[in-house]
């Protein structure tokens, strides 16, 4: 089922007490390479809309669906990983999945919470601590923002464990050839 999916990151706020990891930067595999944009949307949400509440902690959780463009050349895997800058704690991860197989064209609702799939693709911790997608969950107030962020990379990933944001940033610098980016919002 993972063939067809594409790691997707979800990162957001929460009222858990959950450990904060921040986003290292991420640099393009070489200097010179222009690094191509790749186009990621989902039918369940419109860029820079709100995020339906099946998705977050206030309905069933589930991952949303994404389609994205080709990957480019050279691509040897794909990343997901959602975020969600507006936490009181600073940037919250909600999701982690890389080594997607470079083929993958899209991802379907509900991603299984396994941690590793046949296809080789893997879920990473999110702040809440599990590697799952765990959808946006802010306190009450002003929505916060997710950001669905794709990445083509140029090698397989073989993050230090745990495989949290800090060690799959480390994994990916230097190796990133595309990157493609969905923007919801949620509030409570």
């Amino acid at each position: 089922m993972v063939t067809s999916v594409l790691a997707t990151v979800f990162v957001a706020g929460c009222t858990q007490n959950v450990k904060n990891t921040s986003s290292p930067s991420l640099a393009t595999s070489t200097a010179t390479t222009k690094m191509k944009t790749i186009e990621l949307t989902s039918p369940a949400l419109t860029a820079g809309g709100p995020i339906p509440p099946l998705f977050t902690c206030t309905g069933k959780n589930d991952s949303p669906p994404l389609s994205f463009g080709a990957a480019p050349e050279g691509t040897m895997s794909l990343a997901v990983i959602c975020e969600d800058p507006d936490a009181p704690s600073g940037t919250f991860i909600h999701w982690i999945l890389y080594n997607i197989p470079p083929g993958t064209t899209s991802l379907p609702q509900g991603i299984a919470r396994n941690r590793v799939f046949p296809d080789g693709s893997a879920h990473g911790l999110n702040d809440f601590g599990k590697a799952e997608y765990g959808g946006p969950c802010p306190p009450p107030g002003k929505p916060h923002r997710y950001f669905f962020r794709l990445y083509a990379l140029d090698a397989l990933l073989h993050p230090t464990a745990p495989v949290t944001r800090k060690s799959i940033g480390a994994a990916m610098q230097g190796h990133i050839l595309g990157q493609g980016e969905l923007m919801g919002t949620f509030g409570r």
